[in-house]
């Protein structure tokens, strides 16, 4: 047809097949995620026949997409149960253990931590350092967190285990659009680099982190031990710590607000007239500055609130804390009761707001579920107004230790999870 003529265009025949065939690709690999998320999700080993039933594909389909995975070390085949009735006894599925790693890294105020999760959940290989990193060089701190991974990533690719991502849980306000962390008031940065500085280490080079806030990184970890067999809990995670921070869970999945932000619980303002204790600020420019006259619920409810509250040094471990509660110490027991009635006022603002019937205390609060529970019980019944008809209960973690590095470590592997088929392509073509 001429150049210059204005009628209709018609596609080359050879394309329609092409365009069909990437259709059916694209259905594929969707189809193997579909799949393989399934086994992940189950509490108990699916079989072929279990995976067909809940996601309504073909018991042929899911035979062939089954097998693909097995072959991708992403799903291994169990022995076989005993059949009840005539007919092929079903074999069961499960995840494959140490073929594939995700990697989460944490920067605390007092520790570093880096953990490698297989898809099973299996803890491959992990290295905490304790330390004091209050006002601290970021460029020293990512420097060490660097090398810390360098040795897991080592650990790994010694045993065969390949490295699917990496994750870093920090504990400020983390940009999910342009990467910076804007800033950490309890480590004294602001406005730091973090990737630029960690890829410039060979080992993460190849690897760049993936950012997200502490709290948020926790969660990811607490709504996957809750949510197995087809449940997305919902629910308000509160993680403890010199710093407090809070994720926001619906339906299994993290609201990150509009930049990332959401869940600065710590900075909320609890009392807008008493003067703060206030916090020690970074050396030089501040890094951030309450303003003056409020008290957030950091200086009421934070672990140096506690342990000041008591009476302890809060450069002291909890567990002192811990013991003055358990002998029943008059002081440590009130400032429990008061920075709980501080949480409770606090978190009864969030649950009010996003209407969910669960609040999960981890970190500090976790530790000392059994001494602020109560108080946190009630001030949500005071102050919810939809309490009557539907309490709020209050629960610890249940995600273990360094749950933050273990959420990290799930978002990792989620990019195989996504796409199972574009992870056995890149091993193919690295095994090539």
């Amino acid at each position: 047809m001429p150049a210059h003529s204005t009628g209709p265009v018609r596609r080359p025949r050879s394309a329609a097949p092409v365009d069909r065939a990437a259709r059916q690709a694209g259905v594929r690999d969707q189809n193997l995620s579909l799949a393989l998320r399934h086994v992940l999700d189950c509490a108990q080993p699916q079989s072929r026949a279990d995976i067909a039933t809940a996601t309504g594909l073909s018991r042929a389909t899911v035979s062939g997409l089954v097998d693909e995975l097995i072959a991708a070390d992403l799903l291994v085949e169990l022995e076989p149960l005993a059949a009840v009735r005539a007919g092929r006894p079903a074999v069961p599925l499960a995840p494959a253990r140490g073929t594939v790693a995700g990697i989460g890294m944490e920067i605390n105020v007092d520790y570093l931590g880096v953990r490698a999760l297989d898809l099973g959940g299996r803890v491959l290989s992990e290295r905490v350092e304790l330390g004091d990193f209050r006002d601290s060089d970021p460029v020293a701190v990512l420097d060490r967190l660097a090398r810390i991974a360098g040795r897991v990533v080592a650990n790994l690719g010694a045993d065969g285990i390949r490295v699917a991502g990496t994750a870093l849980a920090l504990p400020g306000l983390v940009d999910r659009i342009t990467g910076p962390l804007r800033v950490a008031p309890n480590l004294g940065w602001r406005d730091v680099d973090v990737i630029g500085i960690l890829t410039a280490h060979p080992v993460l080079a190849s690897l760049p982190p993936r950012l997200a806030n502490e709290a948020k990184l926790a969660a990811r970890a607490e709504a996957d031990i809750r949510g197995h067999d087809g449940q997305r809990p919902s629910f308000v995670y509160i993680s403890g710590e010199v710093g407090i921070g809070a994720a926001i869970v619906l339906d299994g999945e993290i609201f990150p607000g509009r930049h990332g932000w959401s869940g600065e619980i710590g900075h909320t303002v609890v009392d807008a007239f008493a003067a703060p204790e206030g916090r020690p600020q970074a050396s030089g420019r501040a890094v951030w500055r309450q303003p003056e006259g409020i008290s957030t619920l950091e200086d009421l409810a934070g672990q140096d609130a506690l342990m000041r509250g008591a009476g302890l040094d809060p450069t002291e471990p909890l567990a002192i804390l811990l013991r003055a509660a358990l002998a029943g110490e008059p002081a440590a027991l009130d400032s429990l009761h008061r920075g709980a009635t501080a949480l409770g006022v606090a978190v009864a603002n969030v649950v009010s707001v996003v209407d969910v019937g669960l609040v999960v205390l981890g970190g500090t609060f976790g530790e000392v579920f059994p001494y602020v529970h109560k108080a946190v019980e009630q001030q949500l019944e005071r102050c919810v107004i939809f309490s009557p008809w539907s309490p709020i209960e209050v629960s610890a973690a249940q995600a273990g230790e360094y749950p933050a590095m273990t959420g990290g470590a799930l978002v990792a592997l989620n990019a195989v999870v996504s796409d199972p088929a574009g992870w056995a392509d890149a091993a193919a073509l690295v095994d090539a």
